[in-house]
C-alpha cells in the first residue's frame, strides 16, 4: 500500500489531496483544503504546519508531492507562496518522509494531456479519475492532481525498470562470448570436433 499526499501550496489557502495506490488504479482516501485565519504570515505559517501535522498523524501517506514556486508577476506573492511550501516540506522532512517536486507543466501534462489545461479541466479529471461523485474544490483538486502526477511518475519509472530487467533477463539468456570459449575448450580436451 503506498500512499501519496499532494499538496497545492498557498499563504492564504493550502491544498491538500491523498491518494492510495492499490496495484496500478489510485483510490481517494481524502481531500480538502487547510484555511489559514491568521493576520500575519508567520502565524499563517504555523497553521500550514499544524494542518500538515494532522494530515500526517491521521492518514500516514509514504511519500509527498507538491507543486513547485512558479515566478508571479508579484515578487511578494512569490515569496510568501515560496514561505507556505517550504512549511509544508519542512513537516513532511521532519518525519524522513520522501518528498517530489512537480512543475504545474509536468501537472497538467499528467492529467490532462496538455501543459495548459484550465482549473476547470484538472477538477474533470480528478473526478475522473479517481471516480468522484462530484467536482473537488479547485485547490483541493489541484492538490490531487499533484498526487495523482506523482503515481504516473512513479509507475512509468516501475515499467522502465522492468523493461530493463526483462531485457537484461533476455540478454542473459543468450549465450556469451565467455561460455562459448568454455565449451570449446572442454571439447577441445575431450577430443570432441564441431
Amino acid at each position: 500500500m503506498n500512499r501519496i499526499l499532494g499538496i497545492d501550496p498557498g499563504s492564504r489557502l493550502t491544498g491538500y489531496g491523498i491518494i492510495e495506490m492499490q496495484e496500478r488504479k489510485a483510490i481517494w482516501v481524502t481531500s480538502g483544503c487547510i484555511r489559514m485565519k491568521a493576520p500575519n504570515l508567520a502565524e499563517r505559517l504555523r497553521e500550514i504546519c499544524e494542518g500538515i501535522q494532522s494530515l500526517l498523524d491521521e492518514f500516514q501517506p509514504n511519500e509527498m508531492a507538491i507543486e513547485q514556486v512558479f515566478v508571479h508577476r508579484n515578487p511578494s506573492s512569490a515569496l510568501k507562496l515560496g514561505q507556505a511550501r517550504g512549511a509544508a516540506i519542512s513537516m513532511v522532512a521532519l518525519r524522513a518522509i520522501p518528498v517530489s517536486e512537480y512543475s504545474p507543466t509536468q501537472i497538467k501534462q499528467a492529467i490532462v494531456g496538455r501543459g495548459n489545461a484550465a482549473k476547470a479541466q484538472i477538477q474533470h479529471m480528478t473526478m475522473t479519475l479517481l471516480g468522484l461523485s462530484k467536482l473537488p474544490q479547485e485547490d483541493a483538486a489541484d492538490a490531487l492532481a499533484v498526487a495523482l502526477c506523482h503515481a504516473h511518475v512513479n509507475q512509468s519509472l516501475l515499467k522502465m525498470g522492468r523493461a530493463d530487467q526483462r531485457s537484461t533477463a533476455r540478454r542473459s539468456g543468450r549465450w556469451r562470448e565467455s561460455d562459448l570459449v568454455n565449451i570449446n575448450s572442454t571439447n577441445i580436451k575431450r577430443g570432441i570436433k564441431r
